[in-house]
């Protein structure tokens, strides 16, 4: 690879669940030697640490006041990315169906939003090489000047399938519904909603093998990273 290719990229993955943003994301990061970030888990963190907290997620006023209470660091080795709330590895705990329930809620706070995205600005900004950064409002709310930004799309029958694929012995239609439910949540909310930034290059994989969606991001990224 000649030098002009090594420059820092951003790239901003965007995105619902089960479209394959995490794994593609992980793969190309670790194939391209950036930097990677899963936004997502950074606000599963948060629900986590308030629901044991026992903080009320009915009430955004009580969820906005305990924002700024728990650290919350985020390794970005896409090899083996680490999350801790106060010290306490979450990375298991985040991802049971309590926390999946309540994230939408949590995340649609504006206090907590502005939290995590000056979070996920001050990882970008320090990541050496580069990073990709996925999650919902990356390209259009939290780096706003990525280099590259993708947005990956895929049927609900195809999302649910690999989600349930993914949580094994789970139910498919309840699996779509939940996934459906979801994407409302995220895209109706006021501050920073699901959606495809003007800029970002669509990338529809219903159809493709993640392989084939690797292989079309990563020559996404090299293509403008030699331009850069």
């Amino acid at each position: 690879m000649e030098n002009g290719a090594a420059r820092p990229v951003i790239v901003a993955i965007d995105g619902p669940s089960g479209t394959g943003k995490s794994s593609t994301s992980k793969a190309v990061a670790a194939q391209l030697g950036l930097s990677y970030l899963d936004t997502g888990a950074q606000y599963r963190a948060i629900t986590w640490w308030m629901v044991n907290n026992s903080i009320d997620l009915d009430d955004p006023t009580a969820v906005a006041a305990v924002a700024a209470k728990p650290e919350i660091v985020s390794g970005t080795d896409p090899a083996e990315p680490t999350i801790t709330v106060d010290g306490t590895d979450v990375a298991a705990p985040i991802r049971t169906q309590e926390v999946t329930s309540k994230v939408s809620a949590v995340s649609a706070v504006p206090e907590v939003r502005a939290r995590i995205t000056e979070l996920q600005r001050s990882l970008a900004a320090s990541a050496e090489k580069g990073i990709v950064v996925e999650g919902r409002d990356i390209g259009t709310t939290v780096l706003p000047d990525a280099d590259l930004k993708i947005f990956l799309t895929a049927s609900p029958e195809a999302r649910a399938a690999r989600r349930s694929g993914e949580l094994k012995g789970v139910d498919v239609h309840a699996t779509r519904e939940a996934l459906i439910k979801r994407d409302a949540a995220d895209s109706s909310r006021k501050t920073s909603p699901l959606a495809k930034a003007d800029d970002a290059v669509e990338v529809d994989t219903t159809d493709l093998t993640l392989q084939q969606v690797i292989e079309c991001v990563v020559t996404l990224v090299e293509e403008k990273r030699t331009a850069k």
